[in-house]
C-alpha cells in the first residue's frame, strides 16, 4: 500500500515540475523578445540599419531626418519647457538590441529628446535604454574642461531595460518589460554592473 502511495506522490510531483518548467520557458521567451519586434511596422521599415554611431558622430548634421536604433546608459535626464532631454553614454547593442553593460565599449555620447511628457525621475542615471530616434543634428556643450559635440535625436520609441541585480540571478528572469509609448516601462534599481561615474569624454 505504501509503495503505491509513493508512486502516486512521485507522479504528482513530476506533474508540478512540468508545469513549473513550461512556465519558466514561457517567461524566458517573453524576456527575449527582440526590441525590433515591439516597433510599429510603419516605424520599423524606415530605420537605417547600416547607419552606425561612429559614422553619425563624425558628421551628425549630414544625417538629419534619418531614423536609427541606438542604445546606451543614461547619464542625466533634464526636464525643459517643452521636452525632456536625455544625455546618454552610447553602448553597442548585443542580444535582442539590448545595450551591453561593458562601459569601456562606448564610442561616445549623444543627446535624445522626448517631446511628450517624460518625468526625469522615471529614467534615472544608470538606466540602460534602446531607442529609435530621428537624427536632428548636433549641439555643443561643455564637458569637464572641453567642448563636446553631441549628436542629437528626437525619440520616436524607446525601451528601458531591467537592471541586473544579484536577486535577479537568484530568482530568475524578470517578466517582459513594457514599451513606450504603449505603457510605462520597467525601471529597476542600480545593478552590480553599474559603477560610479568616472566616465571620461570622447
Amino acid at each position: 500500500m505504501t509503495y503505491y502511495r509513493t508512486i502516486r506522490l512521485s507522479r504528482v510531483i513530476f506533474r508540478y515540475k512540468l508545469v513549473f518548467l513550461f512556465s519558466l520557458i514561457t517567461i524566458c521567451a517573453g524576456c527575449s523578445t527582440p526590441y525590433k519586434n515591439s516597433l510599429p511596422p510603419d516605424l520599423a521599415e524606415h530605420i537605417e540599419p547600416v547607419l552606425m554611431f561612429p559614422r553619425i558622430k563624425k558628421d551628425p548634421d549630414s544625417f538629419k531626418g534619418k531614423l536609427v536604433i541606438l542604445g546606451g546608459q543614461i547619464l542625466a535626464a533634464k526636464r525643459l519647457e517643452d521636452r525632456t532631454q536625455l544625455r546618454i553614454l552610447q553602448l553597442p547593442l548585443i542580444n535582442e538590441e539590448e545595450p551591453t553593460t561593458e562601459l569601456t565599449q562606448s564610442e561616445g555620447r549623444f543627446i535624445a529628446e522626448q517631446q511628450k511628457f517624460l518625468d526625469p525621475a522615471t529614467v534615472p542615471p544608470g538606466s540602460r535604454i534602446t531607442l529609435v530616434g530621428e537624427l536632428s543634428g548636433s549641439v555643443q556643450q561643455s564637458l569637464d574642461e572641453d567642448i563636446y559635440t553631441y549628436p542629437t535625436l528626437l525619440i520616436k520609441h524607446f525601451k528601458i531595460w531591467p537592471a541586473y541585480t544579484s536577486e535577479s540571478h537568484r530568482y530568475g528572469p524578470y517578466p517582459p518589460p513594457f514599451f513606450y509609448p504603449y505603457a510605462y516601462p520597467y525601471w529597476g534599481g542600480y545593478g552590480r554592473f553599474y559603477p560610479s561615474y568616472p566616465f571620461g569624454y570622447w
